[in-house]
């Protein structure tokens, strides 16, 4: 175990509780509701949690965009992060994080209007994609249209929400992100 883990460990243990950053709100994976924090990413929180404290109900949820998320983490105001996030190597090597294993395993997709017609999105080209920024997802489409010689119309936001927002309101063509959040 190396220093860090232990340090984190012992303030868990003398806390008596796990303070776990989650999604602000991905359906099936975290999600808020009026009976409390539910889905995937909130379960294995609370099996740490048991696992560590012997109770899974000791969990403090921190909702964070992904934005924030590593900042949060790299901080130490959580003690684990459970939430999309695409294991990379630069973010190993550059934020010096540990991924200790994968728990899902996503890709990225593209949701559009039915009226657009399109059956690949080799078929995009020239459109105005929403996406979420400061994540894997932007810089994969923008390596995609790049490969593929298209061109397109990259409308980012901070938060995911705000993707969808502009999305719905029609200010972009597609939505781009995990297929998983796209379900969602």
């Amino acid at each position: 175990m190396t220093p860090t883990a232990a340090q984190t460990l012992a303030a868990i243990k003398e806390r008596d509780a796990l303070v776990c950053g989650v999604s602000e709100g991905i359906l099936g994976f975290s999600i808020e509701t009026a009976t409390g924090w539910t889905g995937f990413d909130v379960d294995f929180c609370r099996a740490l949690a048991a696992a560590v404290l012997g109770d899974p109900g000791k969990v403090h949820y921190v909702p964070l965009n992904a934005e924030n998320r590593f900042v949060v983490l790299k901080s130490g105001n959580i003690d684990v992060l459970s939430r999309n996030s695409s294991w990379t190597m630069s973010r190993e090597v550059e934020l010096k994080l540990v991924f200790p294993a994968a728990t899902y395993f996503d890709g990225q997709g593209f949701i559009l209007r039915k009226g657009r017609n399109a059956t690949s999105a080799l078929e995009l080209d020239g459109a105005k994609v929403c996406v979420e920024g400061n994540t894997t997802t932007a810089l994969n489409l923008d390596d995609y249209f790049r490969a593929n010689d298209m061109r397109l119309e990259r409308i980012t936001f901070s938060e995911a929400s705000e993707a969808v927002k502009a999305y719905d309101a029609g200010r972009c063509d597609v939505f781009t992100s995990d297929v998983s959040q796209l379900y969602a």
